[in-house]
């Protein structure tokens, strides 16, 4: 064992030092979503174009599309249910399906 250790020490301890990086830096990168824009929750005759044309929000249809897949990890299949997080601010919110998201 100590032959190992005094060969490989450097990179023993570089490959330890990495991982703890890698998880301190991933726990740090996540940003609060969830907190900062609107949860809603899909409902029958939904789809992402309609979610799109529903919200108040500063993006183009396309963008507005590709944030919520990218976000969610979904793709144009949303299913009735499903939880989406979409990018209207909870302060921002002018209520367009009568929804009470707090």
């Amino acid at each position: 064992m100590k032959k190992i250790w005094s060969q490989y020490s450097f990179a023993i301890l570089l490959i330890g030092l990495s991982f703890f990086l890698a998880f301190v830096l991933s726990e740090k990168s996540q940003t609060p979503i969830n907190d900062e824009y609107l949860s809603i929750t899909v409902e029958e005759g939904d789809s992402l174009w309609g979610l799109a044309q529903l919200y108040d929000h500063n993006m183009s249809s396309k963008e507005f599309i590709n944030w919520v897949k990218k976000i969610n990890q979904v793709d144009e299949n949303i299913i009735i249910g499903q939880s989406l997080i979409i990018p209207v601010k909870k302060d921002d919110l002018l209520v367009a399906r009568g929804e009470n998201n707090e």
